[in-house]
């Protein structure tokens, strides 16, 4: 029968108990809020109002690459592949261009949270696609899905002006979605994973 030694043992105790979803904030997460302002502001500059398909899908390209660079600066150390910069960029870019059609460019608070909605989709699955798992995929779509939704309520809740029809709504409903994001990720996105150079 083996026995494991006090460090070992310590050790398992630790990893065993860092495997482990935590519903505590990751405080670090809450950086991510800060690249959604700039990468719509830089998108918006670029591509103009989010009033056409083809705006709306260089909007959420550019937005979504500057946004997922951000937190793919903070998952990388939890190995996660470079592959959610771009799949962040496609995702926004296709579910911003779909929901944007589906409520004719509207920009009141009902078509905005629809909007945000399909956007979100789009975000998380592409997101959830780099995890490999199809559960943890399921999972973190279904969450980006209703925190996009709740970003662009608070924002429009909040009289930030979106008859400017941007790609993505502002602080309010960022720090929102990010500190919401930061009580689940260690569910998606382990510490116990790799670190990566």
């Amino acid at each position: 029968m083996s026995h494991l030694t006090a460090p070992a043992a310590l050790s398992s105790s630790i990893d065993h108990r860092s495997s482990r979803p935590s519903f505590r904030p990751w405080w670090r997460w809450l950086l991510t809020a800060l690249a959604f302002p700039p990468a719509g502001l830089l998108a918006h500059v670029v591509a103009g109002r989010v009033d056409s398909i083809s705006a709306a899908v260089l909007n959420g390209v550019i937005a979504g690459a500057g946004i997922g660079a951000a937190q793919w600066a903070l998952l990388r150390h939890r190995d996660v592949s470079r592959a959610w910069v771009p799949a962040t960029a496609v995702g926004l870019g296709a579910g911003l261009a779909v929901g944007a059609a589906l409520v004719s460019y509207r920009t009141d608070i009902t078509s905005l949270a629809l909007m945000g909605a399909v956007s979100g989709l789009g975000v998380g699955i592409a997101q959830g696609a780099t995890f490999g798992a199809a559960k943890s995929t399921l999972g973190w779509s279904v969450a980006t899905t209703a925190l996009f939704a709740l970003g662009w309520t608070i924002t429009t809740a909040g009289g930030i002006d979106v008859s400017q029809q941007w790609a993505v709504f502002g602080l309010y409903g960022c720090t929102t979605l990010a500190f919401l994001q930061s009580l689940i990720l260690d569910t998606f996105v382990p510490t116990t994973t790799k670190v990566t150079s």
